[in-house]
């Protein structure tokens, strides 16, 4: 039994699960993230306005990951290493953007800041943004070894904000 745990701690790390355990306390901490009264808030004047933006990021957001789970298909993981059985997607939304989940969620962030009006959560957005470069970093060096194509895709596809960055 004991090597049974180990065999799957051992599949868990080599597999990135560590990214994802981070990535699912960072999420967490977002979505309860209080209202700290040394912070100040997200400034009155925006009002109704980062209401109405917060929720339509949040649709985008929504929408973008959702489209991003279903072209992936049976390549979905949810470990940053791609499956042994997997093939490379570069169509629907994946020609547009490399990492289109990781885009969503974090379109999702920040809608979820500005309709909260909370700074804790918009800079939990902002570190969830940075998490999510550094994981896909990651991601994209097992990406390459795993599909000799994806250094062509990483030159013609951006892999966040599409055609920017």
């Amino acid at each position: 039994m004991i090597q049974k745990a180990l065999s799957l701690m051992q599949t868990f790390t080599e597999r990135g699960g560590w990214w994802v355990g981070v990535q699912f306390a960072l999420l967490f901490a977002l979505v309860l993230a209080p209202d700290l009264p040394w912070l100040p808030a997200l400034p009155s004047w925006m009002g109704r306005g980062a209401l109405i933006a917060g929720f339509v990021l949040g649709g985008c957001g929504v929408a973008l990951a959702g489209i991003g789970l279903l072209h992936l298909g049976a390549n979905l993981t949810p470990f940053p290493r791609p499956r042994d059985d997997g093939t490379l997607v570069q169509h629907g939304v994946y020609a547009i953007v490399r990492h289109p989940i990781y885009s969503g969620i974090i379109l999702g962030a920040f809608g979820w800041s500005l309709v909260r009006g909370s700074s804790v959560a918009l800079a939990l957005s902002v570190a969830l943004l940075v998490f999510f470069h550094f994981k896909s970093r990651r991601e994209e060096r097992w990406l390459v070894e795993r599909y000799p194509e994806y250094a062509d895709y990483q030159k013609r596809v951006k892999k966040l904000i599409p055609f920017i960055w």
